[in-house]
């Protein structure tokens, strides 16, 4: 029964956190007029400062404090809080100017793009319908590019940069919460000393009006929220499971785009989805049977 009870919180956790996710558009569609990377700026500080917080309450200030004190070791960590700014940078730009579609698109096509890093970066031999799958998503890219006429950047941009931070965030020996925070402290620096630049030329839309201010404070909160419930979530759950739930914060982020942001959906940019569905689809069975195999020889 106990066993129940913790899957079932896990699935809750996990629902909330990809449907937190997915709404993302809704919340930063609320930024209007203030740019990106002004956005971004205020996520970072907010976000570290949060999470200091949280990380208080949980006291869990030893394996911080532990990675803080060996500075060689935080290559990777740097690497991650580059990469993942960039993320978010895109992400928000993506939303600011209606292309949700694309954005929804990257994180449907992110699992491939972990599964052609791992082949290529890391030489992990993948089997033959992963292949197929990868191959598919690049079809995908390649119909947008060659039939309409358009290089999808956001999605790339988004996927990619996604994909490389989960490649480096493998090398780095610390928890979700905890390394996120230390990848926020990285960029704090950088954050405060552009939000002192703008705030003294005049720029900052923080000081601008209270409803501004208290909408970027509220950034902290709200990447810090979605990433404890995952953390939850990864707790009571297996990865396959994880897995499936991943898919619910692109498919709102699509539905968002198509019915609250009235975006076009041509029929070129319906069929690049259709391929990067199949081949999640491949991709999903794919793994569910290599880990049913493994089960059965175990």
């Amino acid at each position: 029964m106990k066993v129940t009870n913790e899957s079932t919180r896990g699935v809750a956790y996990g629902l909330g956190a990809y449907t937190l996710w997915g709404c993302f558009p809704l919340y930063f569609a609320l930024f209007g007029g203030i740019p990106a990377w002004e956005v971004l700026i205020h996520r970072v500080i907010w976000s570290c400062l949060f999470l200091a917080v949280v990380i208080s309450l949980l006291k869990r200030w030893p394996p911080v404090l532990a990675a803080l004190k060996q500075p060689k070791r935080l290559g990777f960590v740097l690497g991650c809080a580059v990469f993942i700014a960039i993320n978010w940078g895109i992400y928000i730009y993506a939303v600011e100017t209606r292309h949700v579609l694309q954005a929804s698109l990257g994180y449907f096509l992110t699992p491939l793009v972990n599964v052609g890093l791992a082949m290529v970066v890391l030489s992990e031999r993948i089997s033959k319908l992963q292949m197929v799958a990868v191959v598919l998503a690049g079809a995908a890219i390649l119909f947008q590019l060659v039939l309409l006429g358009e290089l999808p950047w956001i999605t790339l941009v988004l996927a990619f940069s996604f994909g490389t931070y989960g490649l480096l965030r493998k090398k780095v020996e610390l928890d979700g919460l905890s390394g996120l925070f230390v990848e926020t402290l990285l960029l704090l620096p950088l954050g405060l000393l552009t939000l002192a630049v703008i705030s003294s030329m005049g720029l900052s839309h923080f000081s601008g009006s209270a409803s501004n201010a208290l909408l970027l404070a509220s950034s902290g909160v709200v990447t810090a929220v979605p990433l404890l419930a995952f953390a939850g979530a990864a707790r009571r759950l297996k990865l396959s499971t994880v897995g499936f739930l991943m898919y619910i914060n692109p498919t709102i982020q699509f539905l968002i785009a198509l019915f609250v942001f009235d975006e076009p959906l041509s029929t070129g940019k319906l069929i690049s989805f259709v391929l990067i569905w199949i081949a999640l689809a491949i991709y999903s069975w794919s793994a569910w049977a290599g880990r049913e195999r493994k089960v059965a020889q175990a």
